[in-house]
């Protein structure tokens, strides 16, 4: 398993903590984990994988239980340079599973609110307009900053040390939450892959609000999922540099690298 994955993850956090989690895509249910199976099971078959990993020994201590991996992941995180700041915007409990489901969620539709992996971003969304013709306000990108800032401030080497070691218990999170024969990874990089599509506004951004959400006025837009929806609405410098890390970040996580989609504006 390779320790060059965990840099994308936190990019992908970070994006996640520059939404406001109630935003335009409507809400998924929390998903029904497993039924619990009382009958003895074959042996499953190793997942396909299209993205694998290098396998490198990881010298580190044994790993905790996954659901008692919070404070022994937390307390490395903060390890990291500049972790505190990372540290900070992370929900406490729950996190590798948090963070796993909403990997998974970005390229999908909608996104599952109480799964969130960070705190919801500080102060309210902002339009200029009326509810039948608005645009999103420049101001709102101010309010991701800190996440931001954190992002541009990690030592990549640093985190991917840490990945090497918790690898592990994400995929066990993936295969918990209903993919027993599927790679994490490989969802990871079409996330990625997603996110790298995002199109990038040549000027404001439309909105309506037909009942209690804001939309985007654009039917092309509206349709894109929930992990490009929440890029499009950080502002154009905010979005350039998350879609920067993420592009050079996306080549860590493969053993042999595929282009990445260039997207527009890249």
């Amino acid at each position: 398993m390779s320790s060059k994955a965990i840099p994308v993850l936190i990019a992908v956090v970070l994006l996640g903590s520059a939404a406001t989690w109630y935003w335009w895509p409507r809400l998924a249910p929390t998903p029904t984990p497993p039924p619990l199976v009382t009958a003895p099971l074959a042996p499953e078959a190793e997942p396909a994988v299209a993205h694998p990993l290098p396998t490198i020994t990881d010298s580190g201590p044994a790993l905790p239980a996954l659901n008692s991996s919070d404070p022994v992941f937390l307390g490395a995180i903060e390890q990291l340079p500049s972790g505190d700041a990372l540290r900070a915007l992370l929900q406490p409990e729950t996190l590798i599973r948090h963070i796993v489901a909403t990997v998974d969620n970005l390229p999908r539709a909608r996104l599952a609110v109480d799964l969130r992996p960070v705190h919801a971003t500080p102060g309210p969304f902002l339009a200029v307009g009326d509810e039948q013709q608005a645009t999103l306000d420049d101001h709102n990108a101010a309010r991701y900053a800190t996440a931001v800032a954190a992002l541009r401030a990690l030592d990549m080497h640093a985190v991917s040390k840490l990945y090497q070691h918790f690898y592990p218990l994400f995929q066990r999170a993936y295969e918990d939450l209903g993919y027993p024969h599927a790679y994490f990874n490989d969802r990871l990089v079409a996330a990625i892959d997603d996110l790298l599509a995002t199109p990038q506004p040549g000027g404001p951004l439309a909105l309506v609000r037909p009942k209690v959400f804001w939309e985007y006025a654009d039917p092309e837009l509206e349709a894109r999922s929930a992990g490009q929806k929440l890029l499009l609405r950080m502002g154009n410098e905010n979005a350039a540099i998350v879609r920067a890390k993420l592009r050079e970040l996306r080549a860590l996580v493969v053993t042999a690298p595929s282009p990445a989609p260039a997207g527009k504006g890249n």
